[in-house]
């Protein structure tokens, strides 16, 4: 069990972000066409994990625009925003924003994303979706870099998380 704070109150997260070196735990999450995707639809890529509550709040919305301004369009770089959102509103946020070199997925059809990566808020007023995180895997899926953001109203650390996903 870990604890993150919301605004300074203690919020409970299910286990704790899987260690560098790792592989990464699978997943199966869905995309704007209401696909399901997993880790092996990006393979061969560097992947940046960034995990998010919702799209819908301002610091989430805020980190999502500042990967997208950062990931160029460059075809081994892959930026995953997983949230508890529904993949419309996903969708509508990223249109509306002009957000469109991050892919957003949804945990809607299940939490297990959110529990293999121990991220699963377990109290407060947000139980039952994910505290913020990132997680870079290198080409094999292996975990290279993590952040789980202590303050959930915090952004995390864009400067080390991209300069691991950029690192060859």
């Amino acid at each position: 069990m870990t604890e993150v704070t919301l605004k300074g109150n203690p919020i409970r997260i299910s286990g704790t972000l899987p260690s560098k070196g790792s592989k990464a735990p699978d997943f199966l999450l869905v995309d704007g066409d209401l696909n399901e995707r997993s880790l092996k639809d990006y393979k061969g890529k560097r992947k940046l994990i960034s995990i998010v509550p919702s799209l819908d709040t301002s610091v989430c919305s805020l980190s999502t625009k500042k990967f997208n301004e950062k990931i160029k369009a460059d075809p081994q770089l892959v930026a995953l925003v997983v949230s508890a959102d529904l993949p419309f509103a996903q969708k509508r946020m990223c249109s509306a924003e002009n957000v469109a070199n991050v892919i957003p997925l949804s945990m809607m059809r299940n939490k297990d994303f959110a529990k293999s990566y121990g991220v699963l808020i377990e109290s407060g007023p947000l139980a039952g979706i994910c505290a913020r995180a990132v997680v870079v895997l290198d080409e094999n899926d292996q975990i290279v870099y993590t952040q789980l953001v202590p303050e959930i109203a915090q952004e995390p650390d864009y400067d080390k998380a991209l300069e691991a996903l950029l690192k060859k």
